[in-house]
């Protein structure tokens, strides 16, 4: 299901179509169940809000979206309710759309449980499993098992926790309400969201007043504010949507600084911060910096005040996740983290000619009104089938649309690329002859995920291995919250990649972001230099380009480790090796 439910209106409609088209699966209509769900993709993506697209009476104009699928739509955003969906629920074993919920178990295998086993819920799946009822199916077995227990500890964990790409909106839309209070001095996220952690729990909302009150009047009526769980004096709690926490907390300005960095986090940065005050002879809490024997306020109306006072450099927020952070702050060897703004292109986007959405010229122009100075079309190659992948013929013929594109473009560089699929033993499925006239190709791996260790370790090392690659595209394979990566000696991979001087990519997606920023860092480490795409499939995708350098920010990227810093002449002359 929808990794973004309970967060907007756009992901509410999408988990409606996302249900929809697994019912569908459940009845063996594949064809419908895969226009619910690439309508349901489509949705989920969209940055517009899609009440606003169905009051000018354009739902059929989003991609994937035909006259069915806007009823649907329609219906819900008019009533709150669908009939398709009570329709197809009836009838339907109790449970097995819970089931359907765990990684690794599709309609079928819920299905199979519930009618040879009669599992009826996750809790009674998990019985079975630790019982060893599993194994005995048909086609099941010990390894099964295990990985629906680790699917099942998964599920649980992600009840609480949202992509933080779903949270960025959510935020952007309470700071513009909050902002049309005069008593609202300054406004700010805290904790896992500003830190740009791939996913949060709760949100916390920081506000510098005098006028408290009137503050939490203001936030307890906020729009899509299903429940209020407490209203004080300068705090409240609320819930967004369906199960979004965010609590509030009102600062005077003499501890605004103090309070933003102690609800920042995280807790093992703050701990550290502490220890280190409390060796100075100073107490650290949310209302100050103060000298332990006389009370005296030393610090805490900015964050700057406080780390300087601690004997450190102001930490970018990103960084506070005692990974030496603090350390390099007392040395003044902190990292000049990269930012959005450096960034010149986008090096992963899709269109039309295989699963996107936009013509070449469509992402062009989007890259273009971004600031953007290039992008990098990377279309899959012929082995994704299902997502009308490239042969060589059609990607000769997209080539030169670009070039023609190129020709009327002033100020701006579409590079020919691909997305080339590698194959379970290595191989790329495009031959050397055509990727050799590409710009850039992104080399990734879209099945088999099963492999163990060393056979995948081997795959990916040996596309690396190819002259003409460019990239290793979302290296780990991971969907947070949905699929774990797969088996990977990342150090012996990043060997390989340093040697032949192979970009890793930090995959922009929101549910991807891949590498993570552990990876990242470990990579950098390496003397690995990487690249930053969106995967965009529709124009609106680039959009995300910020989450990608999020988790840039957070492995301790300097703009020299991301080649989209890089002018398009520069960054050309970088990929030949």
């Amino acid at each position: 299901m929808n990794p973004l439910k309970g967060m907007s209106v756009n992901a509410e409609v999408a988990e409606i179509l996302y249900e929809i088209s697994e019912l569908y699966a459940l009845k063996g209509e594949q064809y419908r169940s895969r226009a619910y769900m690439m309508a349901a993709q489509r949705i989920g993506s969209l940055t517009e809000d899609i009440r606003k697209i169905w009051q000018r009476g354009e739902l059929q104009s989003i991609p994937g979206v035909g006259k069915s699928i806007a009823a649907v739509i329609e219906e819900y955003l008019e009533t709150g309710q669908s009939s398709k969906l009570e329709e197809l629920r009836e009838g339907l074993p109790r449970g097995v759309m819970e089931l359907i919920e765990l990684d690794g178990v599709g309609p079928k295998k819920a299905m199979r449980l519930y009618e040879e086993l009669g599992i009826n819920s996750i809790d009674e799946l998990e019985k079975a499993a630790k019982a060893g009822k599993i194994r005995r199916l048909k086609g099941f077995g010990p390894k099964t098992e295990e990985n629906i227990l680790q699917s099942i500890e998964e599920y649980r964990r992600r009840q609480e926790r949202f992509l933080l790409g779903a949270i960025l909106p959510v935020i952007d839309e309470i700071v513009a309400y909050m902002k049309g209070c005069d008593a609202v001095l300054r406004i700010e996220p805290a904790g896992s969201a500003r830190r740009r952690k791939e996913t949060v729990g709760d949100l916390d909302i920081l506000v510098l007043s005098t006028r408290p009150e009137e503050v939490v009047e203001r936030f307890v009526s906020m729009p899509r504010v299903s429940r209020v769980i407490s209203q004080g004096t300068t705090r409240s709690t609320v819930i967004i949507g369906a199960n979004l926490q965010v609590d509030l907390r009102v600062i005077p300005p003499e501890s605004y600084g103090s309070a933003l960095q102690y609800f920042t986090g995280s807790k093992a940065h703050n701990i550290k911060l502490r220890t280190i005050a409390v060796k100075k002879g100073y107490k650290l809490n949310e209302y100050g910096l103060f000298d332990r024997e006389t009370g005296e306020r030393i610090a805490g109306e900015t964050e700057e005040s406080v780390y300087k006072a601690l004997g450190l450099e102001w930490i970018e927020p990103e960084l506070r996740e005692d990974r030496g952070e603090i350390e390099a702050a007392m040395e003044g060897r902190l990292p000049r983290l990269v930012k959005e703004e450096e960034i010149r292109g986008d090096l992963h986007i899709h269109t039309k000619w295989s699963d996107g959405t936009g013509t070449i010229e469509e992402m062009a122009q989007k890259a273009m009104s971004l600031g953007l100075e290039y992008i990098a079309i990377c279309d899959h190659s012929k082995s994704m089938g299902i997502a009308r992948g490239l042969d060589e013929e059609r990607l000769r013929k997209q080539m030169a649309e670009i070039d023609r594109l190129n020709e009327r473009l002033e100020g701006f560089t579409v590079l020919k690329g691909i997305e080339v699929d590698i194959k379970a033993d290595g191989s790329l499925d495009l031959p050397d002859s055509v990727l050799k006239d590409l710009d850039f190709v992104v080399a990734s791996i879209h099945s088999g995920f099963k492999a163990d260790e060393r056979q995948m370790t081997e795959r990916m090392i040996r596309a690396i291995h190819n002259d003409y690659v460019s990239a290793i595209g979302h290296p780990t394979g991971r969907i947070i919250l949905r699929r774990r990566p797969y088996a990977l000696n990342l150090d012996k991979v990043f060997e390989a990649a340093a040697e032949q001087e192979v970009l890793m990519e930090i995959n922009a997606f929101p549910n991807r972001l891949d590498l993570n920023d552990v990876n990242a860092k470990a990579a950098k480490e390496h003397g690995i230099v990487m690249s930053i795409g969106t995967d965009a499939h529709a124009p609106n995708h680039m959009e995300f380009l910020n989450l990608g350098v999020a988790v840039a920010r957070r492995g301790w990227l300097e703009p020299g480790d991301v080649i989209n810093t890089l002018p398009v002449d520069e960054l050309l002359r970088k990929l030949e090796r």
